[in-house]
């Protein structure tokens, strides 16, 4: 199992579809995962740069979305990723109002996180190359 084929995010295609509509109106993208209370344990979308990220955080993945030129990157807060580090995340939508800082909120569906264990082979991929 190559490193270009495990990943520890993915996006389906509903949410891609979201990502091509909220990219033509506001620009390249971004996701941080805080794993705060409430809203704050969602996947929030702000326009790339937008949520300032740093030494607290963690570039888990830049994701490819069809018909959009740049990847979007999703980001955890480093506290959160060491509790789901054993975790693959899918950013998956769904009707209903998030997080008022979220960029689909007008939009009347919300991101959420859909998770799975990673495979033991998915998980000596990953630690080899980080």
């Amino acid at each position: 199992m190559s490193a270009d084929a495990v990943s520890r995010v993915a996006v389906t295609a509903a949410a891609e579809a979201v990502l091509r509509k909220l990219h033509a109106v506001n620009g390249p993208l971004m996701f941080h995962q805080s794993g705060g209370c409430c809203d704050g344990s969602s996947p929030m979308c702000y326009v790339e740069g937008e949520f300032r990220t740093g030494a607290s955080d963690v570039l888990l993945a830049s994701l490819p979305i069809a018909e959009v030129p740049e990847p979007v990157t999703f980001w955890m807060s480093k506290d959160q990723f060491e509790r789901w580090r054993h975790t693959h995340l899918t950013v998956d939508v769904v009707p209903g109002r998030g997080g008022g800082f979220s960029l689909e909120a007008p939009e009347g569906v919300r991101f959420l996180i859909r998770s799975r264990l990673l495979t033991p082979e998915e998980t000596k991929v990953l630690d080899s190359s980080e």
